[in-house]
């Protein structure tokens, strides 16, 4: 939360893309793993966000920061009613100075609860609020031209808008070079993002200071250049 206070006091209109509803809430319900079936894991989801929601609070006090919960499914992006009200709520949480914590509306949601991911509702945020930036978190710092552990490998720091990523490494494990924390996905998620204006960065956790900052840290997707989007946003 440091990361985003830190921007949030430059200036920056900031909105955190958050998950862990449902893990958050299994403790909450006496169980011992996360559940496999649909109605509990909306049940811990219904909880969870509740007490997720809170922490974050909890930290942003020190800063003088009110968040604001938006629960959204992909749907409720995709079809332009919900997507018209969603996007006036959060251009005027934005504009209250507030930071927007959003998460996928697991309580209710269907299909998203088990096969959606978050990257994609960030880059769906992005877009609809027109944001300048998309920083993508995961456990890999960067793309690579090789495994990054083995010698040689270099760090590939931009990808042009269009540019095709065949053969590029992501993270150290597995043999595709797909590291864990979803990064596949965050690399899908780009053009998502990208096409609308939005520039994307994506790197690890331990360097989100850096890339709010516009330090040259993990790999900077450029974004469709005759979109390129205005406003001063960060999601």
């Amino acid at each position: 939360m440091d990361a985003l206070a830190e921007a949030h006091g430059r200036g920056s209109q900031v909105v955190l893309v958050s998950s862990g509803a449902i893990a958050t809430g299994v403790p909450y319900l006496s169980l011992t793993k996360r559940p496999t079936d649909l109605a509990t894991q909306q049940a811990a989801a219904a909880v969870g966000q509740n007490v997720l929601i809170y922490r974050y609070q909890d930290s942003l006090d020190r800063y003088g920061i009110v968040a604001g919960q938006v629960l959204l499914t992909a749907g409720d992006v995709e079809n332009p009613t919900h997507r018209s009200n969603a996007k006036r709520a959060m251009e005027r949480l934005l504009d209250l100075r507030i930071l927007p914590i959003v998460n996928e509306n697991d309580t209710v949601a269907t299909h998203e609860i088990r096969f959606g991911d978050n990257d994609r509702l960030a880059a769906l945020v992005a877009k609809l609020v027109e944001a300048d930036l998309l920083v993508l978190l995961s456990d890999v710092d960067a793309l690579y031209t090789k495994p990054p552990q083995e010698s040689g490998a270099e760090r590939i720091a931009h990808v042009g808008w269009g540019d095709q990523l065949e053969g590029v490494e992501i993270g150290s494990a597995g043999p595709s070079g797909v590291g864990t924390g979803g990064a596949l996905t965050k690399v899908s998620a780009t053009p998502q993002a990208a096409e609308h204006g939005t520039a994307v960065v994506l790197t690890a956790t331990s360097l989100v200071v850096d890339a709010l900052r516009g330090e040259p840290v993990g790999t900077w997707f450029a974004p469709a250049p005759e979109t390129a989007a205005e406003s001063p946003s960060a999601s």
